[in-house]
C-alpha cells in the first residue's frame, strides 16, 4: 500500500491541529508536517516533499494563490485548497482553479471544527483523487487564445436560420482538470457553433462564477444552466453545481432540464446524466465528447451515445490531468476517437459545417 504524504498549509492552529487529528487514522494517508504560512511551509517541504499539499488562501507572509503558482511553476504538486474565501464561488476560487488547484474545499466561517470533523470522507476521497492528478499537464495548460475572427467563414453560416431550429447539439463532460480544459476549449470556438452542454464536476457554489468568467473570455456566450434555458447556437450551458442537469426535446427545439435527485456515479451533477438525455433526445444529432478526470461518470451515458448514432470523443492520455473518465469510456467501447484537447475545438467546428 503506497502511503500518501500529506503537508498541511494553514495560519489557523485550530485547522491544522484537526485536519491532522482527521487524517491520522486513515492508513494510506501520513500527515508528514504543517505550517503557519508558505515561507515555513517552503522551509520545510524542502526536507522532504509531500504527495499533496492541503493549502489555505488567506495567510501572512504570502497568501495562498501566489504560493499555488510558485508550487505549479517550481515543484508541480497536487494542491487541495481548504478555505473560506471560496464561499460561492468567489473570484478566488476561480483563481486557485485557473493556477492548478486540483481540488477546492470550502470552509464554513463559523462551526469550523465540526465541519472539518464531519467533512472527513470529502477531504480523504479529495486527497486519493489528487494523487492521480497529472499536475505537470495542469502546470502547463495554458488557455488558448481567444479568437475574436470566428473558424467559420461568415458567409457560410445562416444564423437566423440556425436560431429557428436546433438541429445539432455537443454535450461535454469533465472532471479533475476539467475547468482547464474547458476554457481552453471554449475560448477557441468561433461564436456560431452548435448549442452546447456541459457536466463538469463542481460544487454547487463554484458553477456560476465559472460559467461568468469564461462568459467573459468567450466569443460564445456562457452560463449556468437555469431549469428550462433553451440549447441554441452560440451558447454554451454549465450545470449548476449540486444539481443534476438533462437535455429534452421539443419539436425542434432543445431545452434544459435542471432537477435534484440523488448522486449518480457519486456525483451530482454527473456526466452519465446528461450523456443519457442527450442519447435520447438527440442521437446522431449530438457530438459526445468526454474530457480529463478521475473515476468512471459518462463512460456508460457515452456508450448509450454512441449506440443512438452520435460521433463520440474522449481526450488523450497524453494531455489529460488525469485520464480516467476518458480511459473507461474507451474501455467500454463508446468512443470513436481519442484526440489531444487541443483539437477539440476544431472538431467542433468540423462537426458544425458536417453533413450529419
Amino acid at each position: 500500500m503506497k502511503i500518501i504524504r500529506v503537508f498541511i498549509v494553514d495560519d489557523s492552529a485550530t485547522v491544522r491541529q484537526v485536519l491532522s487529528s482527521v487524517l491520522h487514522g486513515i492508513a494510506d494517508i501520513h500527515v508528514m508536517g504543517s505550517a503557519a504560512d508558505p515561507i515555513f511551509a517552503l522551509d520545510k517541504m524542502q526536507k522532504a516533499w509531500p504527495d499533496v499539499i492541503i493549502l489555505d488562501v488567506e495567510m501572512p507572509r504570502m497568501d495562498g494563490i501566489t504560493f499555488l503558482k510558485k508550487i505549479m511553476a517550481e515543484h508541480p504538486t497536487p494542491v487541495i485548497i481548504c478555505s473560506t474565501l471560496t464561499d460561492a464561488g468567489t473570484t478566488t476560487a476561480m483563481q486557485a482553479m485557473a493556477a492548478g488547484a486540483v481540488n477546492i474545499v470550502t470552509k464554513p466561517k463559523i462551526g469550523l471544527k465540526q465541519f472539518l470533523l464531519e467533512a472527513g470522507d470529502e477531504l480523504v476521497a479529495a486527497i486519493r483523487s489528487a494523487t492521480h492528478a497529472n499536475v505537470r499537464r495542469l502546470a502547463s495548460t495554458a488557455p488558448a487564445p481567444v479568437s475574436l475572427k470566428p473558424v467559420i467563414p461568415q458567409a457560410a453560416v445562416h444564423l437566423s436560420a440556425m436560431a429557428e431550429t436546433t438541429e445539432k447539439i455537443v454535450a461535454i463532460g469533465a472532471s479533475t482538470g476539467g475547468t482547464q480544459a474547458l476554457e481552453r476549449v471554449l475560448t477557441a470556438l468561433p461564436a456560431v457553433c452548435p448549442g452546447i452542454v456541459i457536466v463538469q464536476h463542481m460544487p454547487a457554489a463554484f458553477t456560476a462564477a465559472f460559467a461568468g468568467r469564461l462568459n467573459q473570455i468567450c466569443a460564445i456566450e456562457v452560463g449556468e444552466a437555469r431549469n428550462g434555458d433553451r440549447v441554441v447556437p452560440g451558447k454554451a450551458l454549465i450545470a449548476p453545481g449540486g444539481r443534476h442537469m438533462q437535455v429534452r426535446r421539443s419539436g425542434a427545439y432543445y431545452f434544459v432540464e435542471v432537477l435534484d435527485g440523488p448522486p449518480v456515479n457519486r456525483h451530482r451533477p454527473s456526466v452519465d446524466v446528461i450523456f443519457r438525455s442527450v442519447a435520447r433526445c438527440a442521437g446522431s444529432n449530438a457530438l459526445g465528447i468526454i474530457l480529463t478526470g478521475m473515476g468512471d461518470d459518462g463512460a456508460k451515458g457515452m456508450k448509450e451515445m454512441f449506440e443512438a448514432g452520435a460521433p463520440t470523443l474522449a481526450q488523450d492520455e497524453d494531455s489529460c490531468v488525469v485520464y480516467g473518465m476518458p480511459k473507461e469510456a474507451v474501455k467500454l467501447g463508446g468512443v470513436q476517437r481519442s484526440i489531444g484537447l487541443q483539437n477539440i475545438a476544431g472538431e467542433i467546428v468540423q462537426y458544425a459545417n458536417s453533413k450529419r
